[in-house]
């Protein structure tokens, strides 16, 4: 079986390191927060304006003045500021995050990000995607692999871009890919659900990838 929503979540937590800095981007990434791994201690970022996110609040319990850049409520811990939104981009823009885990609608076998919008629907605009491709170090995208059955890891996006060989891993419900656009093929398989065959990832994704389990 495919990886769920919170395994996803908590494959992708894998990669922060104590210290870190870390955004996370709107809808299955923001699980991130209720994963973090035990022993290390990260502060979360949201464009908002807000360092220092804690998991998501039980039921019950919510306040609905404190939310994250999806506008989910969200909690505080001892070590959470508050700034504004030229404070927070600046941040971004400074090069002070050091990890992003986004959200996609499509991903390029090269580390192409199609996150903002579908040409013909309606959108509010790119929100700070673009600043968070461009201004943190390692971008890892958290998507589930197929939308309608269709690949959403392609050879090139078809969608307009948010960045230009920004991603550099790809966690989905099937398969963890690491991106390096310097290597044939630039996409190398190094983890996966148990369940879930290499047969059934390649019928999945559109380019090719080297294998590394």
């Amino acid at each position: 079986m495919p990886w769920t929503r919170d395994q996803m979540a908590a494959r992708a937590a894998r990669e922060l390191q104590d210290g870190f800095y870390v955004n996370l981007g709107i809808g299955i990434p923001t699980l991130v927060a209720n994963h973090i791994p035990p022993g290390i201690s990260v502060q979360l970022h949201s464009e908002n304006g807000m360092l220092g996110i804690g998991p998501f609040p039980f039921e019950g319990e919510e306040d609905a003045d404190m939310i994250n850049a999806g506008k989910q409520t969200v909690t505080a811990l001892p070590t959470t500021s508050y700034f504004d939104s030229a404070a927070s981009f600046a941040m971004v823009r400074g090069g002070h995050i050091d990890i992003s885990i986004l959200g996609a609608l499509q991903v390029a076998e090269n580390g192409d990000l199609a996150n903002w919008m579908i040409p013909g629907k309606m959108v509010k605009g790119m929100g700070g995607a673009m600043d968070l491709v461009a201004g943190v170090p390692r971008v890892v995208i958290l998507m589930e692999h197929t939308a309608k059955g269709e690949p959403k890891i392609l050879k090139s996006c078809s969608l307009p871009l948010t960045g230009k060989n920004v991603a550099s891993l790809i966690v989905t419900d099937m398969a963890v890919f690491s991106v390096n656009p310097q290597q044939t093929p630039c996409l190398t398989l190094i983890d996966k659900p148990d369940d879930v065959t290499i047969e059934a990832i390649r019928a999945a994704t559109e380019p090719d990838f080297a294998v590394a389990l």
